[in-house]
């Protein structure tokens, strides 16, 4: 998974330097968790792994490292897409915009 991501970044950088005179924007959106039904049965996993409650998988193990301590809503994503392919963002190429709740800050 960590090789796809890479990727990714990668070659957003390619297409924004390649697209860049002809006005094409692209970036890369790095969320941290969200609650996913891929999340929910990973929680599920964990609890019945190491024996605890899936609050505290949530509390101690998946969002330990997060600042905010929340998951990530779908709805921030989706304003921050909604942001970089308004005019506002014209000049944001090329970058991964992480938005994880302040895990990337450690």
């Amino acid at each position: 998974m960590s090789a796809a991501k890479h990727g990714m970044v990668g070659l957003s950088k390619v297409i924004a330097l390649e697209g860049a005179e002809a006005g094409v924007t692209c970036n890369t959106v790095c969320p941290g968790y969200v609650r996913t039904p891929l999340v929910e049965k990973q929680v599920a996993e964990q609890a019945k792994a190491h024996g605890i409650s899936e609050e505290r998988v949530i509390a101690d193990i998946l969002l330990k490292e997060q600042p905010t301590r929340r998951f990530v809503d779908a709805s921030d994503i989706g304003a921050m897409v909604l942001f970089l392919v308004s005019d506002a963002a014209d000049a944001v190429t090329g970058t991964a915009l992480p938005i994880d709740g302040g895990w990337t800050a450690h």
